[in-house]
């Protein structure tokens, strides 16, 4: 789904949708207007946009920026904690893929052995 578009019919149960507009997001958040955009900036999240092109936000989103923001107060610079954000979604991605391949290893050996 294009990021310049948001859906004309949602559904909101969907973590996905983009329910909120920029200042309930910030609101929900604590935070400013100007945080999100800093974190939209920075590449960690891309709200879509409505029609008239002002930003929306989903929950998976808000989460997003909510653990951004814990790391802000913490006094980690924005730029900073978008990438620690990222680079930990890599490390999780790389891990479950471990698994993964890990479990599927063990099955072909599994069946190596039942060949012999």
């Amino acid at each position: 789904m294009p990021a310049e578009k948001v859906p004309v019919a949602g559904d909101l149960d969907n973590d996905d949708y983009p329910a909120y507009t920029m200042g309930r997001a910030a609101d929900i958040l604590d935070t400013t207007p100007a945080f999100l955009r800093a974190v939209g900036g920075a590449g960690l999240i891309t709200p879509l946009r409505s029609a008239g092109g002002h930003r929306r936000y989903s929950r998976s989103q808000l989460r997003i920026a909510a653990r951004a923001r814990e790391l802000v107060a913490q006094g980690t610079p924005v730029e900073a904690a978008c990438r620690i954000i990222s680079l930990e979604d890599q490390l999780d991605d790389a891990l479950r893929l471990n698994r993964e391949m890990r479990r599927q290893l063990d099955q072909q050996g599994g069946r190596a052995v039942a060949d012999t």
